[in-house]
């Protein structure tokens, strides 16, 4: 008798340049997440989208199959768009996002093919032009430049006005996935936080003082932000507390930096003295990076952008039993629990008086972290998100 096939799930995601999807090398992003949880429960996957511009598509460092596609403004997008639909041949397709790019394509092909589209929104993308306070209203002459010129606004595919138009169709997908507390309440869904894979970022298989020296840390306390900063993200409120301290052997180690702007030389610039940049790497070399550090730092800001996103930088942390400060914003309270060290918002004075209290009581910050990645592999593993999109799957 014949095992049952198991069904082939179809991941579209909008950008799988080297600055969106592929900026870890693949591994380190939540579309990527969701991949791996599927093929633990044997699912086939397939991951597919479109890289805009001259930046390279992403390579993946797995077994996960990755296709891409030229994208392009309007209208030769419907040209790249058709290609993309003939691809999705998933008997289910997940949408990262609610973007015409993403959502929109996969919601035509359910006319056609009748197969359930799941949506998974990580970010409010609103977010980044005003939320609820954006409004679209052009003056005739501003719309016809809109559409009709060759470098119109409304030719980018991600326009905020497509953005609200697929945000409000979000309730037509068949089920929604959602991975913070904010997101739910705005959108509805099922939960599933990002999750780790703990058995790659396992502290037994490294040696922290070795990976210090491989990336010439060994002659400082390093304090690391494994992400790309962006002002939400409260960096410059670690960089103002270590001013406040002035301590020489503090040094904030930021990996990969920023794929969008020029924001890690404005850093740099004004606090240079406290900085070092690591490059990017592939996601399988970053708990060999995370290793390297004495204390990851999360200091989140209150903003709807930092509400809206789960950081992985801190399973990145607890996953690795490593000491962890980071702000009272959004879920992070939850996912730490009593497992960090937690201080309010853009509160440098916090941060220094906190830095200081962890490396005067090491040993207890050591014991908090290693409670932390029992913390992670209960509930932050990629085994907790296959557990969950089982259920999902099933009920569809």
């Amino acid at each position: 008798m014949q095992s049952k096939k198991q069904p082939k799930v179809s991941i579209v995601v909008s950008d799988l340049s080297s600055a969106g999807a592929g900026r870890w090398g693949g591994g380190g992003v939540r579309s990527f997440l969701l991949a791996q949880a599927l093929q633990k429960l044997e699912y086939q996957v397939e991951i597919v989208g479109f890289v805009f511009g001259d930046r390279p598509a992403v390579s993946s460092q797995s077994s996960i199959k990755v296709c891409s596609f030229n994208g392009y403004n309007y209208p030769r997008f419907l040209s790249s768009s058709a290609e993309l639909m003939k691809k999705l041949d998933g008997d289910i397709i997940y949408a990262m996002r609610p973007k015409a790019t993403t959502f929109g394509l996969s919601l035509l092909k359910r006319l056609k093919t009748h197969k359930p589209v799941i949506l998974d929104i990580d970010d409010w993308e609103l977010s980044w032009v005003g939320g609820e306070k954006w409004q679209y209203r052009p003056s005739l002459k501003q719309f016809a430049r809109d559409v009709l010129k060759s470098e119109g606004a409304l030719r980018y595919p991600d326009h905020p006005l497509y953005l609200k138009w697929m945000e409000d169709m979000a309730h037509k997908a068949d089920v929604i996935t959602i991975h913070t507390q904010f997101l739910q309440k705005k959108f509805g869904g099922v939960y599933i936080p990002n999750g780790k894979d703990t058995s790659l970022f396992n502290p037994e298989l490294y040696n922290s003082e070795e990976s210090k020296r491989r990336y010439g840390l060994s002659d400082y306390k390093i304090l690391m932000f494994p992400g790309a900063p962006r002002p939400y993200k409260g960096v410059e409120d670690v960089l103002m507390a270590l001013d406040r301290l002035n301590d020489s052997t503090l040094k904030l180690v930021i990996v990969g930096g920023s794929p969008y702007d020029d924001y890690d030389a404005q850093l740099t610039e004004k606090w240079g003295r406290w900085i070092i940049q690591l490059p990017k790497y592939p996601s399988n070399k970053m708990p060999d990076i995370v290793a390297s550090a004495d204390l990851i730092v999360v200091p989140q800001r209150n903003t709807p952008a930092a509400l809206a996103q789960f950081p992985l930088k801190l399973t990145d942390g607890m996953s690795m039993a490593k000491p962890i400060l980071a702000t009272r914003v959004g879920d992070i309270p939850d996912i730490l629990g009593d497992t960090g060290y937690l201080v309010d918002s853009s509160s440098p004075e916090q941060i220094a008086a906190k830095i200081e209290f962890i490396f005067q009581n090491f040993e207890e910050a050591i014991e908090k972290g290693k409670r932390a990645r029992e913390r992670c592999i209960k509930h932050y593993s990629i085994d907790t998100m296959a557990s969950t999109l089982s259920k999902i799957i099933c009920d569809l």
